[in-house]
């Protein structure tokens, strides 16, 4: 047996232990212990080795309740198996082109089986008449429990995370037992976790990493208190966040920037200070992106009227390469930002800081980046330029990383494929340096934009756009155009309740193009204004630079023109 299957069992089974997960929020909330869901996850681990199941196979599970995925994939766990949780068709989807991607998807990881639950269990007819096996979670649940849990080799296969880019050309991180008992335990450990105290809070969806290894992963292994809510729910009214904090006396949570910016600006319009009791709350974690201090800040300073202590913020640096998390900073440090000269940064790949008092700070020759703390235990990480040699500190380039935790592989559609050198190390493809051993990160390298033998980053830019009033909260991006050649230049599309008000439209344009242009001292090519919920995002809601490129080249044409 695998040490993470072992510790899962042993957490779930040990004597006087009543943590467990609150699903259903706001509606109709059920609290199961973890004891009890791993009841369910035997019989679900009974019903697939009885419906012919064998040790070592791949299944797919879609299903949109907590309730229903926590039992499902721990069963899957038990019976031997890997676990790929499925991409989920909206209202929107066109369900024959889904069922086509998810035949390419099953067909690479080497899966026959797709496990449905509610409200999914609807699209069985899709799956049978693209000749897809599946079962359905509820009838799973009636079967009879497995004896015990079937073995698992620690380089065996536990999840299969399939990578947010275009579902026609799907990917999967190869994520072994091995890498996930590595990376839980080091997060634990870093975190400073108190197994029996800690209440976990997320909306996190269970498709993308951090919601899946995070916020399912690790309280589920160490029977650590979870409230589990979709992202429908926090979408459909952001404010459920902060009142399930309040109410459960949250102390993890986590989310991308988006959310946070969205939550700080509905937070600041709350009549009473004694609406919510955020003073529980010790980690905030922020690591889906480069940090956003606009953000931050926003979110910090509406929950301060709610006793929210500053320092829970939690910076992070982390990718499913890695199983989840490279690195957290200090603990209740909040946010601490490297403020740092533009001019070497951008011509020299140089992190040359500027002290505290510089009148530098605060304008447009300096960039600020967020101390994202050391490597966690079992992991090391180096900084290499383009040849691939070790940089020293403070000297930006490509950030290569080497651990217990870092995945073996992909599987891709072409096959297999090693994402480690023959010394083990991992090349990310993120941007940074290093201070006091501590990493920063800059920006991915695919995403730099190279102008007059400047760097420039994406992040400086949208953050820019995203100040002028009217841009929603992290729904602007900055996008390369005709890359790698002497013309290349970039355009910023963004998101407005605006857009289609000619007159707003102008004044956007206008506003985010001089607000860009006095931060990175050069002006876009085209501004793009498009209406709420435009934009091609990933699971995890981080705007898609490359797909927002492809998707709006046209009208970024059209906007420079006109």
């Amino acid at each position: 047996m695998s040490r993470f299957v072992d510790t899962m069992v042993a957490s779930a089974t040990a004597d006087g232990r009543q943590r467990g997960m609150v699903t259903g929020e706001p509606g109709e909330p059920v609290r199961r212990t973890w004891a009890e869901v791993h009841e369910q996850a035997r019989r679900i681990a009974g019903g697939l080795a009885g419906g012919g199941f064998e040790a070592g196979g791949a299944v797919s599970v879609l299903a949109a309740a907590p309730a229903l995925i926590a039992p499902t994939v721990q069963g899957v766990w038990l019976a031997g198996g890997s676990v790929t949780m499925l991409h989920q068709p909206t209202q929107r989807t066109d369900l024959a082109e889904w069922a086509e991607d998810t035949v390419r998807v099953l067909r690479m990881i080497g899966s026959e089986l797709v496990v449905l639950g509610e409200p999914f269990d609807a699209l069985a007819p899709v799956l049978t008449e693209h000749g897809i096996g599946y079962l359905l979670i509820s009838e799973l649940l009636g079967a009879e429990p497995i004896a015990a849990p079937v073995p698992s080799e620690e380089d065996a296969p536990a999840l299969l995370q399939l990578t947010s880019g275009s579902t026609a050309d799907p990917k999967a991180v190869r994520i072994t037992h091995r890498n996930l008992f590595a990376n839980v335990t080091a997060m634990v450990e870093q975190a400073e976790f108190d197994f029996d105290t800690d209440v976990m809070v997320s909306w996190l969806p269970t498709f993308h990493d951090m919601g899946m290894v995070g916020f399912l992963t690790v309280p589920m292994i160490f029977g650590v208190e979870l409230v589990k809510i979709t992202p429908v729910e926090f979408l459909t009214g952001p404010l459920i966040w902060p009142k399930l904090i309040t109410k459960y006396g949250g102390t993890a949570t986590a989310a991308p920037n988006f959310a946070y910016a969205i939550v700080g600006r509905r937070l600041a319009r709350v009549d009473s200070d004694d609406d919510y009791d955020l003073s529980s709350l010790r980690i905030a974690l922020n690591g889906a992106e480069p940090i956003d201090e606009s953000a931050v800040q926003a979110f910090t300073d509406a929950g301060a009227r709610f006793k929210m202590p500053p320092e829970c913020v939690f910076p992070a640096y982390g990718m499913a390469e890695a199983t989840l998390a490279v690195s957290f900073a200090p603990l209740f440090t909040g946010l601490t930002l490297d403020v740092i000269e533009a001019d070497p940064l951008e011509s020299e790949n140089r992190a040359v800081p500027v002290p505290e008092g510089d009148p530098r700070r605060g304008t447009d020759e300096v960039r600020s980046f967020a101390l994202l703390g050391h490597p966690l235990p079992g992991l090391e990480a180096e900084i290499v330029d383009a040849r691939g040699d070790r940089l020293g500190e403070r000297q930006v380039g490509e950030i290569r990383l080497r651990g217990e935790a870092v995945t073996p592989g992909y599987l891709t559609m072409d096959g297999p494929l090693a994402t480690q050198d023959a010394e083990g190390w991992l090349a990310t493809g993120d941007l940074g340096y290093l201070v006091d051993g501590q990493l920063v990160i800059c920006g991915r390298s695919k995403d730099v934009i190279i102008m007059g033998g400047r760097n420039l980053y994406p992040t400086d830019i949208e953050r820019a756009a995203t100040s002028v009033d009217g841009v929603r909260p992290g729904n602007a991006v900055a996008v390369r155009i005709d890359a790698g050649s002497r013309r290349e230049r970039f355009a910023v599309v963004l998101e407005s309740k605006a857009a289609g008000d000619a007159g707003e439209e102008r004044r956007l344009v206008k506003e985010v193009s001089a607000r860009v242009r006095d931060a990175v001292d050069a002006r876009p090519y085209a501004v793009v204004v498009l209406p709420a919920g435009t934009l091609p995002k990933t699971p995890s809601g981080k705007v898609k630079r490359a797909a927002t490129a492809t998707q709006f080249a046209e009208r970024i044409n059209g906007a420079a023109a006109g």
